[in-house]
């Protein structure tokens, strides 16, 4: 790690749904919910919903920039909003839901810039990008009861994020469905048919289940990070077993009552593809759950290749 972690500070409408896509990544220290940006000290959230604090609800995170960069961080920011949206975000309205990027050096201010520009020139919106760049103010800690609000209610954060209208937009607008859907052109037999119609590969036969080479667990379809050697073991049971996955926003779990039992489905969470199963009979002392997944739902990139690959920041779990 750095001598020196930074911060970085984002409006994107209700801090509920601006944690999780920041969480959990290697070189991502803390990740706090406050307003930001008005004139009020110490703000409660009554009084900035009040609109009459000039204060903008945001996340601000601090980051270790050598493992993670900050223009990681704003490729992140840019895909939970609707950057032309002048009013709010989604069905919350107001100037405290106005999206922005609030910058800490002037490394960060070009930073953002150029990506906004960059935004602007790739033509995926009609309308202008409207988020404002703007000079960092202090920060004031939201309440309690809003800090990782997605863990303390899951229920209602998803019921919310699906409700305002943020969940619809971010799948439509920043979803790699065509990439998605070349992918799966790409895939074998097995590959589609456990991704795409929920089968299971056949125990001990299959890439990954005795694999002991250090790296990183990708999703085959979109590429995203799922699990690491790290929390691989060696349960038995014929497929690859993990203890957790590499991030929690990364899978979403599902009830599944096929077979005649009762069971917790894996999908991945950007290509909503069938991983496997989760069970609560792992190793008690890594939390008690053991991740069950097919190998024709993964792709392996050792640590020589992360780099290469572009999962870099993944490089400092395995130092």
């Amino acid at each position: 790690m750095s001598q020196s972690l930074e911060k970085a500070t984002f409006a994107g409408g209700c801090f509920w749904c601006m944690v999780s896509p920041f969480e959990e990544y290697p070189g991502i220290e803390r990740v706090v919910s406050g307003y930001t940006g008005g004139h009020t000290e110490n703000p409660t959230y009554k009084e900035v919903c009040s609109e009459t604090t000039g204060h903008y609800e945001a996340v601000q995170i601090t980051f270790d920039p050598v493992v993670f960069p900050y223009e990681k961080l704003l490729n992140i920011f840019w895909q939970q909003i609707d950057p032309t949206d002048p009013g709010g975000q989604f069905h919350d309205r107001g100037d405290s839901y106005r999206t922005a990027i609030f910058y800490h050096s002037e490394e960060q201010k070009a930073a953002a810039e150029k990506s906004k520009l960059e935004l602007e020139q790739s033509g995926r919106f009609a309308k202008p990008i409207v988020t404002d760049i703007l000079a960092a103010k202090p920060f004031y800690e939201a309440e309690e009861y809003h800090q990782s609000y997605h863990k303390k209610n899951p229920f209602h954060y998803n019921r919310y994020k699906e409700g305002s209208g943020r969940a619809r937009f971010i799948k439509e607008n920043w979803s790699s469905n065509r990439d998605i859907e070349e992918a799966k052109k790409q895939l074998s037999p097995m590959q589609y048919n456990v991704t795409q119609n929920d089968a299971t590969e056949p125990p001990f036969q299959n890439e990954f289940w005795n694999h002991k080479e250090e790296g990183i667990y990708v999703d085959v379809i979109s590429g995203a990070p799922l699990f690491s050697s790290l929390d691989k073991y060696d349960s038995g049971c014929g497929w690859p077993s993990f203890t957790k996955p590499i991030r929690s926003a990364g899978v979403k779990e599902k009830e599944d009552l096929s077979h005649n039992m009762i069971r917790t489905e894996v999908r991945s969470a950007e290509a909503d593809s069938h991983l496997g199963h989760v069970f609560p009979d792992g190793p008690r002392d890594k939390g008690g759950l053991r991740y069950c997944i097919n190998s024709a739902a993964l792709r392996f990139i050792p640590v020589s290749e992360l780099e290469k690959e572009g999962y870099g920041e993944f490089i400092n779990l395995f130092k």
